[in-house]
């Protein structure tokens, strides 16, 4: 065996953490029917099916709650005293539907209430994979699997600026699709009609047959709209195994605090994977991410080929209608570039999807500390041992943050304490009280140790081997780094708040231990968060060697099991407030944080600006600041910028009528983009997008009185308003120019004793060092 096959063996007999090594190679489990599940096993090309008995369960308090329930059922002790230690077992759907509405009925209270006396888990495929051990992928590598790319074009109807699948007019013009074997094939509005391209489309996923169906925006767009095209044309999106429809039911993604809403798509023996979705999982770590369009992230990544055709998505009409060979060649460009994004970030959820009871789609749409519940409740159930219930939620402190410094730094380095919480949990012993049979810390252990092996092995891989080790590894930091949240989760049965709190309150004391050790060696420290340091060296240089030296000094006065360790080193950093900050490599290449620098709510030339007056100040030009200002003011004054840079694009999250009726009822305030979609008379509705600008000409106006649609904008008669968007330019320029006035970093009090009376300000730059609040995890 080569070392990947030796090691990962090894991590796959851990019974704990991967599925049954008894149950190899399965890509999908389905309800077959009321008491079937079919499995589907990739057999090299070939696909292998059987089905077998459902098996679906509940735990409960007391089975005298099951007098009355009209349904087979039966039921067994668990060890233990633990409140959910009775575990009813069934064998059909139909038994499963019929004891939640008992449960519901007698107790009150639903499935997912925290104070239920009872626990059903929603999904029965979940169910039955935690009841038999099953997972997916075990002895399957990602390239094992058979990947297909799907993607549509669209036309958009005259007057409108975005395409909406309900407007009879508009309609599918091309659909890309791509697989992992060098499939290539586009589906051309010029040559078919839409009935004729939904038709062949369908024929041509069951032909190909694959495993996974991926696709950028696929929930939130693609198959929307695909769906509200193929009801209206009477066409069966039959885009499962056995030629099954495509199902749907509106949804909700939790992803760090934001709360989305998408329709969900599940088709029968296949997993769907949305890119966008995997990018917003990625840039929550990383914070690096500009935007989640697919161009713009196969940018980033360098997935672009260099014949990569580009069109302006505002242009796709005129090049069907004119130019239909490129729009198509921009289509497949689409798919492919689809395709390489998975690539890269899909593989970690393929090995999730080994660990976890759940689908290959369903390891990326739930939460991670729903996840490391879902391990608990697992390991439990095998041993036959009962359940806590969740407890109730408390405050949980965060961890240690602070500015202490802004303005410009050179040669900055960034001190990270390696897995902060897990390796203090490891090292003091933080783990739930409730968790009597020890499995807590042993996953977490173990998920250490795979890891620090992994990282080590990768050194001595190439190839596929490499790439399949540092998914493994990858995916062993997202986990490990997910138990503390797990403790402070009010949905998890085995959640701890007191420890939660304890575990925050060593991080602080540590990382209060490391910036004193900084500081008296002289080091200068600019800001922290919860398990980093932002720091200048005291000679002020950019020696990784001493950098590290210091770290190794520092690191002798911590705990045991705490390491300090340099994770980054920049040529500059733009300190503004507490989490908005710009990073500069070596190589010029600028990171921007904070939502105070890079509001997606900003127009297109503020940001320019913005990014042209870092630079500036973080290559000790700050005096070019004003020149800057004024060029952008004269340009703006010349009508020489561009709508496009002057314009916002929102999109109606509500329809005209309800928008009509809340502000009659006073419950919102007028918005532009509602008030130009109901004078346009073009039945805008939920969902799509308006582009406008701001006419006039004065800097204070009423915007949603002034603005008026992108499309409307005449360049050889502009009418854009000039002052205010050149006092929009002044409002930014203020707020930088005492840094550009003033170089270098200054503390809290030096900035109030020489910038205070500066509107630049615009209230406190400098916060307090304090515990934050815990972000929330869900499904």
């Amino acid at each position: 065996m080569n070392p990947w096959q030796e090691i990962s063996a090894d991590f796959y007999r851990n019974r704990l953490l991967f599925g049954d090594p008894g149950e190899p190679r399965i890509v999908a489990v389905e309800i077959a029917s009321h008491k079937e599940v079919e499995i589907f096993r990739r057999q090299g090309e070939n696909l292998v099916r059987e089905r077998r008995p459902l098996r679906l369960f509940a735990l409960l308090d007391d089975p005298a709650r099951l007098r009355g329930l009209k349904a087979r059922y039966e039921v067994s002790d668990l060890a233990g005293d633990f409140p959910l230690r009775y575990l009813v077992t069934l064998d059909s759907t139909d038994a499963l539907d019929a004891l939640k509405r008992h449960l519901r009925a007698t107790t009150g209270k639903t499935a997912g209430a925290p104070d239920a006396p009872y626990l059903v888990l929603a999904d029965p495929i979940e169910q039955h994979l935690m009841l038999t051990g099953m997972t997916h992928f075990i002895g399957l590598e990602f390239a094992d699997l058979r990947r297909l790319q799907l993607d549509i074009e669209t036309y958009t109807s005259p007057g409108f600026e975005f395409p909406s699948a309900a407007r009879e007019a508009d309609r599918i013009i091309a659909i890309s699709i791509t697989d992992s074997t060098g499939f290539e094939r586009v589906l051309r509005g010029d040559r078919m009609d839409e009935r004729a391209m939904l038709e062949e489309m369908v024929r041509l996923v069951g032909e190909r047959d694959p495993d996974v169906i991926e696709g950028h925006n696929l929930f939130r767009f693609d198959f929307e709209y695909l769906e509200t095209r193929a009801r209206r044309l009477g066409v069966r999106l039959a885009l499962g195994r056995d030629g099954r429809e495509m199902r749907a039911r509106p949804s909700r993604l939790q992803i760090a605090e934001r709360s989305i809403a998408y329709r969900r798509y599940d088709i029968y023996g296949r997993s769907i994977i949305d890119t966008w979705i995997l990018a917003q999982h990625y840039d929550i770590a990383s914070r690096e991410l500009e935007g989640f369009g697919l161009k713009q992230l196969a940018q980033h990544f360098g997935l672009a080929r260099d014949a990569r055709v580009y069109i302006d998505p505002s242009r796709v009409r005129e090049y069907f209608e004119r130019d239909p060979d490129t729009l198509f060649e921009y289509a497949l460009d689409d798919a492919r570039e689809t395709r390489a994004l998975a690539e890269l970030l899909a593989p970690s959820y393929f090995v999730q999807a080994q660990i976890f009871p759940y689908s290959y789609q369903n390891a990326v749409l739930r939460g991670n500390a729903t996840k490391i519940d879902a391990l608990m409740l697992r390991a439990y159930l095998a041993q036959r041992h009962s359940i806590p219930l969740p407890a109730p939620p408390e405050p949980v402190a965060g961890g240690y943050t602070e500015m202490r410094r802004c303005g410009v730094a050179k040669n900055v380095f960034h001190c990270d304490v390696t897995s902060l919480y897990p390796s203090l949990m490891l090292q003091f012993r933080h783990a739930p009280v409730s968790d009597r049979l020890g499995v807590f810390l042993r996953m977490l252990e173990d998920l250490r140790d795979f890891r620090v092996r992994a990282k080590a092995a990768m050194r001595e891989l190439q190839g596929s081997a490499r790439r399949n080790m540092e998914a493994l590894q990858q995916t062993f930091k997202i986990l490990i780094n997910s138990f503390y949240g797990y403790l402070g989760f009010s949905m998890g049965h085995f959640n701890d708040f007191g420890e939660a709190n304890a575990v925050t309150r060593r991080g602080r004391e540590l990382i209060q231990l490391a910036i004193a050790a900084l500081e008296e060696r002289g080091a200068e420290v600019i800001e922290v968060d919860t398990d980093g340091i932002y720091f200048v060296l005291p000679d002020k240089s950019d020696s990784l060697e001493k950098a590290e030296a210091l770290l190794e000094e520092i690191g002798a006065m911590m705990p045991e099991g705490i390491r300090l360790e340099i994770d980054g080193e920049y040529a500059a950093m733009f300190s503004y407030k507490m989490k908005n900050y710009v990073l500069m490599e070596r190589s010029g290449e600028m990171t921007i944080r904070g939502s105070g620098l890079k509001s997606r709510g900003l127009e297109r030339f503020q940001r320019r600006f913005m990014e042209e007056t870092f630079r500036l100040l973080m290559t000790g030009r700050g005096d070019r600041l004003k020149a800057l200002r004024d060029d952008y003011h004269k340009r703006i004054g010349a009508h020489a910028l561009g709508i496009t840079e002057l314009m916002k694009t929102e999109t109606l999250q509500d329809s005209l009528e309800n928008y009509r009726d809340k502000v009659g009822g006073k419950r919102r305030n007028l918005s532009a983009a509602y008030e130009l979609a109901l004078k346009s008379g073009r039945g805008y509705i939920a969902g799509d997008q308006v582009s406008y600008y701001v006419t006039g000409q004065t800097r204070r106006v009423k915007v949603a009185a002034a603005a008026k649609l992108v499309s409307e904008y005449d360049p050889a008669n502009p009418d854009e308003n000039v002052e205010y968007y050149q006092a929009k330019l002044n409002d930014l320029y203020e707020k930088f120019r005492p840094f550009a006035e003033r170089p270098g970093l200054f503390t809290a009090s030096e900035f109030e004793q020489g910038l205070a009376d500066s509107e630049a300000a615009q209230g406190e730059i400098f916060d307090a060092g304090r515990p934050e609040p815990e972000s929330k995890d869900s499904e």
